[in-house]
């Protein structure tokens, strides 16, 4: 804290935040391209730079040691940016993944941002340290093998199964988070930790 009660300036130029706004203004451009031109291979690339790009910001702060809060918030809201993008041109692309992609969106823009944001209830760096504080609540949702069902599996299984698979999978996920958002929410803010 600085004199007058304000908090140190927050560094927002490193190399992950570089990498996270680079990944979101491609794979967001690469979106809107694919809507506009009905593009489903503008699309995957769209999808694969928001993917590598996501790995890529994660991997450098740690190796780095560049992660920051500030960083960990900025990563959150780019995911919902380049997913409701690359949603919007996969709905248009194929419609019939309609309901499935609706549902998860609902679930991430919603309940998975809030949950993802509870970390500022502890003085952890990012969700990826949620471990500290709910093992469980962890492995449901940030582990790797959690971030990969979460996410791409939900949009693989649009594309790929039939549309009430894709459904129930999405409505289960949702069913995951909104648990995982009622008992974070309910957690008492724990001793300064800050790693698992």
């Amino acid at each position: 804290m600085t004199a007058f009660g304000l908090s140190p300036p927050v560094t927002l130029l490193n190399v992950p935040n570089v990498i996270t706004a680079v990944r979101t203004a491609a794979s967001v451009g690469l979106a809107v391209a694919a809507l506009s031109h009905r593009s489903a291979h503008l699309l995957v690339a769209a999808y694969l730079i928001y993917w590598v790009g996501d790995i890529l910001d994660g991997i450098t702060a740690r190796a780095l040691g560049q992660e920051t809060r500030t960083g960990a918030v900025f990563d959150i809201v780019a995911d919902r940016a380049c997913t409701s993008a690359c949603a919007a041109a996969l709905i248009v692309l194929r419609p019939v993944t309609a309901l499935p992609v609706a549902v998860f969106l609902v679930q991430f823009m919603v309940i998975d941002q809030l949950l993802s944001l509870m970390f500022l209830r502890w003085p952890l760096l990012s969700p990826n340290y949620f471990a500290t504080v709910d093992r469980r609540i962890y492995r449901w949702n940030w582990s790797p093998p959690a971030k990969a069902l979460n996410t791409a599996a939900v949009v693989l299984l649009a594309i790929f199964a039939p549309a009430a698979v894709a459904v129930a999978f999405a409505v289960g996920v949702a069913a995951v988070k909104v648990a995982s958002l009622v008992y974070a929410a309910r957690l008492p803010a724990g001793p300064p930790r800050t790693r698992p």
